[in-house]
């Protein structure tokens, strides 16, 4: 990294960290990111030679075309917050109650406003065009990226990156990963009826309750018997329900889970050896269920040419040691939206810190970043856009 580049990283960190602290200060939930998407919408118009505009209601895309042709790479970031009550003692912690930026989204949001500050003034050096992606609600359903898919932020993209800053991660460090990252993050909703009846006359009901113990006894058999072990499926009951008294079996149970795995063919699997078990079950004591399965986000995939670029930029910028090999894992993202139609690769960046007590998982209402992560967010962004578009 030359010596211009270093001061100028150095200077870009300092809006940066401002930047981010306005955002955690002002959080919004996912689809409400409407005072968030002007804040960014208006940092964007104020840097030179960006193309701005709005694909859906309260998301931002920015293009940068380079003097000379070439390919087209999106760098997304996501801007929402969480359902929250903030608990730590920041001097900038959420001034909305019961909202707070517990995933490092405001991190994410503020690097990305930095690469597109530096890189804006970098234009003559740039082959092809950089799309700077500011999506909305990542954290809810169906998922602010499924939007912008179909609002055709993707089209002409031949290759796209994400940033996810991790308090899991020690900062310093850079995850790479090759294929699988993240899982399918599927959930389903059951209801067993049965036929209710007095407590002391069990034998003239169809007790629902003993019926669901067996079911979820026996789910648990498709992950290590009717499946492989190796095929990484994680069955979760997370919701039970049912009944209104002590005396009374009741007409039905309601059941929640949650459903995670890696592969598209292992997913719709699931889907089928679940309902199979349960309607055996239930049809071996007469009793009937209503079965709704949701499929959430896919698995991010990050693709092994992208990531082999990535890997060998992340070694030159930071050297060997900074790289964290790391295998999937069973969390969720919509970044799956934009690497299903593109090659992409999504990268986590460690900011965690125990010392400085920024050690809290995220969601959690204490959950924290070492904000000198920034700056080594803000080199991979500046950084890679040469290598893949060169």
């Amino acid at each position: 990294m030359s010596v211009s580049s270093s001061e100028k990283l150095t200077e870009v960190k300092e809006n940066v960290i401002e930047w981010r602290r306005y955002l955690h200060m002002n959080p919004e939930l996912s689809f409400e990111e409407k005072e968030t998407s002007q804040f960014v919408y208006d940092k964007l118009l104020s840097f030179e030679g960006l193309e701005v505009y709005r694909p859906t209601e309260t998301s931002v895309v920015a293009r940068l075309i380079g003097n000379k042709s070439g390919k087209i790479l999106g760098l997304r970031a996501d801007m929402d917050a969480l359902p929250i009550n903030e608990e730590t003692e920041l001097e900038f912690a959420s001034k909305k109650p019961g909202v707070m930026h517990a995933c490092g989204h405001d991190g994410h949001t503020a690097m990305l406003l930095g690469a597109a500050q530096i890189l804006s003034q970098r234009k003559d050096e740039i082959r092809g065009e950089i799309k700077f992606i500011f999506q909305h609600a990542e954290e809810l359903l169906p998922g602010g990226a499924q939007e912008m898919v179909k609002a055709g932020v993707v089209d002409d993209i031949d290759h796209i990156i994400g940033l996810h800053l991790m308090s899991t991660l020690p900062k310093g460090k850079i995850g790479i990963t090759y294929g699988p990252l993240t899982s399918n993050t599927d959930m389903f909703d059951l209801r067993v009826i049965g036929k209710g009846g007095h407590s002391s006359q069990p034998e003239n009901s169809v007790d629902p309750i003993a019926i669901s113990a067996q079911i979820i006894n026996n789910l648990q058999h498709i992950v290590s018997r009717n499946l492989s072990p190796s095929d990484q499926l994680v069955i979760s009951i997370t919701e039970l329900s049912a009944g209104t008294a002590k005396n009374v079996i009741p007409e039905f149970v309601d059941i929640g889970a949650s459903v995670r795995s890696y592969s598209l063919e292992i997913r719709e699997e699931a889907v089928q050896l679940i309902e199979r078990i349960v309607k055996g079950i239930t049809e071996a004591h007469g009793a009937s269920y209503e079965y709704n399965y949701t499929y959430g986000y896919s698995s991010v995939i990050n693709d092994d040419k992208l990531t082999k670029i990535v890997e060998e930029s992340v070694v030159e910028e930071f050297g060997s040691d900074a790289v964290e090999y790391g295998d999937a894992i069973m969390g969720g993202e919509d970044f799956s939206a934009f690497s299903e139609k593109v090659p992409g690769c999504f990268i986590p960046v460690g900011a965690g810190n125990e010392e400085e007590g920024f050690s809290y998982p995220h969601h959690h209402p204490r959950f924290g970043i070492d904000e000198d992560a920034l700056e080594n967010g803000l080199r991979i962004l500046t950084s890679l856009p040469k290598k893949i578009l060169s």
